[in-house]
């Protein structure tokens, strides 16, 4: 599982940010790591440099084989605290899809009527 991480002009990108950040990711969609190829991650402050609440944005993107991209979105007060809202959030979508491929793929076949 790839991760890239990208942040705006209002964050630094600074490389303990992008090594927790990536664990993280790789701990919140561990059970999913073998489906997923890659993760891209956005973090950006809408604010700006203004103090306000839920200003910082995590948007999460994860491309699981066989399947569309996969997309969430975390505003939260910190940057840290929508990371981990964001991947949770991507691990339960991740979850739900791989769900029900699982039981389309196992569905019994239609039964023709007599």
């Amino acid at each position: 599982m790839q991760i890239q991480i990208h942040t705006d002009h209002h964050i630094e990108g600074h490389e303990a940010l992008v090594t927790w950040a990536t664990g993280e990711i790789k701990t919140a969609l561990r059970h999913h790591s073998a489906d997923i190829t890659r993760v891209e991650v956005h973090l950006g402050n809408d604010n700006g440099h203004k103090s306000g609440g839920n200003d910082k944005r995590c948007v999460m993107e994860a491309r699981v084989q066989g399947h569309s991209p996969l997309a969430v979105t975390e505003h939260a007060a910190t940057l840290y605290l929508s990371v981990t809202g964001a991947a949770q959030k991507l691990d339960r979508m991740i979850e739900g899809v791989l769900a029900r491929a699982a039981r389309k793929d196992t569905a019994p076949p239609p039964v023709a009527p007599d």
